[in-house]
């Protein structure tokens, strides 16, 4: 008696069906590692496509000079990082002499959120903002990270160099301090000035954890920034690098920076990125995390595996009359084997498939709960969930079906 492909399947649908209960607390562990894996894989690849648009918006031809690695606004460098020497706003005129795969320049000046003892903070009659960050910028920033305008425009080169009190806000400050949405034209107090502002930038794309700190920034004149805060040396050189010569301008600067820093040799006292690296760095941190949870989750499958074969172990003891009388009838060993090894990947498939959609259900509660944390479920995630499901079915399920096929069918036929 053969059985096709199509009836095994069924027959061990079927056979799952029967016992749900006790299926069910069988791939428990399938559905707890699945879950785990597929969640955090949807998580991190929904937080990797914000930060390479977040990337994407700075410019991917620009370089950056800074002092220290990480956020420049937000970062807190280690003790070896916070002796060097600053970057000088005159580093831009050198590397436009010096690079010749450079196109153009820009500076930036990081105001620290707390100067002189006091927090900067913005205010309009009735409206207060803390949580902003202050950046200086030269004209052309605006050119070499361009950026979508809601209201306004941004500042022009006779206003930074007459240091003129105007502001380009962020999205979501400018929503702060004038709910009604009309900020272009009105003014509003910083720090103890008074600055109109000129225009508002469109939301940003991207972030770190869905937030994107431009949607909080408040950018002034840098010859503004430098009449109001002296003191401060937080400067950031950013280059853009001619079509196709990214890898080019990155030497050059980088030669240019250490001949004037005097550093011949040893290491950089400086730090050079571009955007491709900064996504690298982040790739391998959440490379880390991804280990971290298949480690997890493959406790979860082992221990499901294992209850799967210790299932399937029982149900070969519980159906050897069964077994005694397909094999009565002419069912070959390979019709033993195949069906038990069929359950036994319905088992598991069934508890891999139970473990998408929960891990999709979880994402999509997290979006909505927390939207700065970004999530998408991608498609590979839950193909390999899947195949990984039923491969654990099918490698725990092969000494259950063997040990089936090996019955002796007269024997089988007197068990009770």
């Amino acid at each position: 008696m053969n059985i096709s492909g199509s009836e095994n399947i069924r027959l061990a649908f079927s056979a799952v069906w029967v016992n749900r209960f006790r299926s069910m607390l069988t791939i428990l562990g399938i559905v707890i590692g699945i879950t785990t894996v597929v969640t955090v894989a949807s998580l991190l690849t929904g937080l990797r496509s914000s930060v390479v648009l977040f990337f994407q918006e700075l410019g991917p031809d620009n370089i950056f000079l800074y002092k220290t690695s990480g956020d420049p606004q937000r970062s807190r460098p280690s003790e070896k990082e916070a002796k060097r020497k600053p970057i000088r706003p005159e580093f831009a005129d050198i590397i436009k002499r010096w690079s010749t795969s450079v196109e153009d320049v820009g500076i930036s000046l990081f105001i620290p959120s707390v100067v002189s003892g006091h927090a900067i903070t913005a205010r309009v009659p009735g409206f207060e903002a803390d949580s902003l960050s202050l950046v200086g910028a030269s004209p052309n920033m605006s050119t070499l990270s361009p950026r979508d305008y809601a209201q306004g425009r941004t500042f022009t080169a006779d206003e930074d160099a007459r240091g003129a009190h105007v502001a380009v806000l962020g999205f979501s400050l400018a929503q702060a301090l004038f709910p009604d949405g009309r900020a272009a034209g009105r003014t509003f107090i910083m720090d103890g000035a008074e600055y109109t502002v000129i225009g508002v930038q469109a939301k940003a794309l991207g972030g770190f954890f869905g937030e994107n700190g431009m949607d909080t920034q408040v950018t002034i004149p840098l010859r503004t920034a430098h009449a109001r805060y002296p003191q401060v040396d937080r400067y950031m050189v950013t280059s853009k690098a001619k079509p196709g010569k990214r890898k080019d301008a990155y030497e050059e600067i980088e030669a240019a920076i250490r001949r004037v820093r005097r550093t011949p040799a040893g290491p950089n006292d400086f730090t050079l990125s571009t955007p491709d690296q900064i996504i690298q760095q982040f790739d391998q941190i959440t490379a880390l995390i991804g280990l971290v949870a298949i480690a997890i989750s493959g406790v979860g499958l082992l221990v499901g595996g294992i209850g799967v074969m210790n299932i399937m172990l029982v149900s070969v003891t519980e159906r050897t009359r069964e077994i005694g009388v397909r094999k009565a009838l002419g069912a070959r060993r390979r019709d033993i084997v195949g069906q038990f090894l069929t359950e036994a990947m319905a088992l598991t498939g069934a508890g891999g498939l139970l473990g998408i959609v929960i891990s999709v259900l979880v994402t999509m509660i997290v979006g909505a709960l927390v939207p700065a944390l970004p999530s998408e479920v991608p498609s590979w995630a839950v193909i390999s969930g899947l195949a990984v499901s039923v491969s654990i079915g099918l490698f725990f399920g092969v000494w259950p079906a063997m040990k089936a096929a090996q019955l002796d069918p007269v024997e089988a036929l007197r068990y009770e």
